[in-house]
């Protein structure tokens, strides 16, 4: 046993060193919680960001949505480190990769229309809002953003008009009450702000006939139809279909984000978007289009092939191991293989070399006899053969080598017998 123990417990020791090299550059484990701007309770954003969080909790990562004003704020607090923030709802054209070039893409999620009611009867170029009260989105939202766009290409400037900045159900409100003439809005169909404003008398949606040359020269932008009657089927509204401009929404992150937690964004964001929705066929969202900022390496993987080996067969957790253990598992092995292999004869000649031990005196004493002439020195020399017995006899020898303790105790009586 103590044979085996001086060969195998520095084969353990230098496996275990070896392990511990290794696990220092292994990657962190990714954060179970996590933290995203989304945009005003109850909007678009909102609600999206509530089916991301049940969805990422069936994989045990907690998600707390934020609620702010909407893109703008959503970009100010993604790029600032110290706001805790790792995700954000971010409205397409609202994003700068030059000046946040620490930002990326996961996917677009889904298209967002921008939605123009205006009181009485609706014009079809939005040059005809010269003159008129605007509302154009709260300050820090991507509404506002791209409203301001939009206009100034249509000539509507401050000079002409009066901007308001009011959104979402304090806009609706405001044009209901005659308070502004035209509203815009950046949302989806399901938005109850939207079919509240569809329904209201005295307020028309607007049909954009310049809408493919917009989209032409904001390449951010694409043309989607809302088909008549979708906002409601029984009060057939809208009574004709509708051409509007969309941006497409985006989930976007800083670089340093886990890139676990982007193959598992995607599966996520796949579930929830996956199925389409009024605007968008099956299938067609998340994307890698419509983006400001570039998409990570692992979006792009994702995207294109879908969810990794180990994703497909494991759970995220038992994946993320695996994940992390095989940076250790490569070098272990290198070093495994020489070691065990090694073992084996090391523990053989552990166990050798205590016979060969006493072979080693045997010939000592043999040699030494060769010419003793004196009856008392070949006394001595049978003396030390049975010493040399009697020790051999107290050797603990495995079992597997007792064929060469044998033969040792032979040779030690053919000697005798030769003296």
């Amino acid at each position: 046993m103590k044979d085996f123990l001086k060969v195998y417990i520095p084969i353990a020791l230098l496996i275990a060193a070896g392990f511990a090299l290794a696990y220092r550059f292994i990657d962190p484990a990714p954060p179970s919680h996590l933290r995203i701007a989304a945009g005003a309770p109850g909007g678009g954003y909102d609600q999206y960001a509530e089916n991301l969080k049940a969805v990422l909790a069936r994989d045990g990562i907690t998600l707390d949505v934020l609620p702010t004003a909407g893109s703008l704020q959503n970009l100010t607090l993604l790029g600032a480190p110290r706001s805790g923030v790792d995700l954000a709802l971010v409205q397409g054209g609202t994003g700068n990769p030059d000046a946040m070039p620490a930002l990326r893409s996961i996917a677009s999620l889904y298209y967002e229309p921008i939605w123009l009611f205006v009181r009485g009867a609706p014009p079809d170029r939005l040059s005809a809002l010269k003159g008129r009260r605007i509302a154009m989105g709260a300050d820090g939202s991507g509404t506002r953003e791209v409203a301001a766009e939009l206009l100034a290409a249509s000539g509507v400037d401050n000079d002409n008009a009066v901007f308001v900045a009011l959104g979402g159900k304090d806009a609706a409100a405001a044009l209901k009450a005659g308070r502004v003439d035209a509203v815009f809005l950046v949302t989806s169909l399901r938005d109850p702000t939207v079919s509240d404003l569809g329904l209201s008398p005295g307020v028309s949606l607007v049909n954009l006939a310049q809408a493919q040359a917009y989209a032409r020269t904001f390449r951010f932008l694409s043309v989607v139809s809302l088909p008549k009657g979708m906002i409601n089927l029984e009060k057939n509204v809208p009574a004709q279909d509708i051409s509007l401009l969309a941006p497409a929404a985006a989930l976007v992150s800083r670089s340093s984000l886990h890139p676990a937690l982007v193959d598992l964004l995607i599966e996520a964001t796949r579930a929830i978007s996956g199925p389409g929705d009024e605007f968008a066929e099956p299938e067609e969202f998340p994307s890698a289009g419509h983006l400001d900022f570039p998409l990570t390496s692992e979006a792009k993987r994702a995207l294109a092939n879908g969810p990794n080996f180990l994703r497909r067969y494991l759970p995220f957790w038992a994946a993320v191991l695996v994940q992390r253990m095989w940076i250790l598992i490569l070098p272990l092995l290198t070093l495994m293989i020489p070691l065990v292999r090694m073992a084996p004869p090391t523990y053989r000649w552990q166990v050798r070399r205590r016979i060969l031990h006493q072979y080693r005196e045997l010939r000592r004493i043999e040699v030494g006899a060769r010419d003793i002439r004196r009856p008392e020195a070949r006394e001595m020399a049978l003396k030390a053969l049975d010493r040399l017995q009697a020790d051999t006899g107290r050797l603990q020898i495995p079992n597997a080598f007792a064929e060469d303790l044998y033969h040792l105790r032979q040779h030690i009586d053919f000697v005798k017998r030769t003296l």
